[in-house]
């Protein structure tokens, strides 16, 4: 199966290296994204523009893909359910859920001359980042990529609720199956609420599996792609 590869904020298509090798060896043909104005030099990129190029890895797979999101990029795997909710044989969350219908993409954090530069080590203090030493931290820090203004601020629109239909897996790092599942009976993620299928995996990681356990968030992938 086709897996497309959505990193999140600051990140491009070469932080997925790990989990692809391993996705490939496991009989899976993995898609990395690296998003406009992520890493392909396009400051001015906007939300649009990185949908559209989620929207092209789905439409040039030869079959129904799963589109996987990590972090903020959770919710332009689910943008790509409800545009092509037909195509899609299943979407998976890493370390974060959709934003609903007429929210901000990820105004997260400070925006200074036009994008929003990874802010620091210090947001991310505590489960997030426990699992990354010292030059994984550097490693990170020096290859994130600010996000342009129009992508971090643009409007989330969903309209399709054949979305709902998608089957989702949620990959719980730094939280667990049971902290999601609170949250989402709780009325605090209302996109995965109304989701009819909807399942959950573990991984003992902190917010960036892909780093520090890329062979295991590999498994977990490949096994909701054949769950299918």
């Amino acid at each position: 199966m086709d897996i497309v590869l959505i990193g999140g904020l600051w990140l491009n298509g070469s932080v997925w290296e790990g989990v692809a090798s391993t996705l490939e060896s496991l009989g899976h043909r993995p898609v990395p994204l690296t998003l406009p104005g992520q890493g392909d030099g396009a400051a001015t990129a906007t939300l649009d523009d990185q949908v559209a190029a989620v929207l092209a890895a789905v439409d040039a797979a030869p079959g129904r893909p799963m589109v996987v999101g990590h972090s903020a990029a959770c919710a332009l795997a689910w943008l790509a359910a409800d545009r092509r909710p037909g195509r899609l044989a299943k979407v998976a969350l890493i370390g974060g859920i959709p934003t609903p219908d007429g929210r901000p993409y990820a105004d997260f954090f400070e925006v200074r001359d036009g994008v929003m530069p990874f802010p620091g080590w210090e947001p991310f203090q505590g489960p997030d980042a426990a699992d990354l030493d010292e030059a994984a931290r550097h490693e990170l820090a020096a290859a994130a990529v600010p996000v342009p203004e129009a992508v971090a601020r643009g409007v989330v629109r969903l309209s399709d609720e054949r979305r709902y239909d998608v089957p989702v897996v949620v990959v719980c790092p730094e939280f667990t199956p049971a902290q999601a599942r609170e949250w989402i009976d709780a009325g605090d993620v209302p996109e995965l609420a109304r989701a009819k299928h909807v399942d959950f995996a573990d991984i003992d990681s902190g917010h960036w599996p892909m780093i520090t356990k890329p062979a295991e968030l590999a498994r977990v992938l490949a096994a909701a792609a054949e769950g299918n």
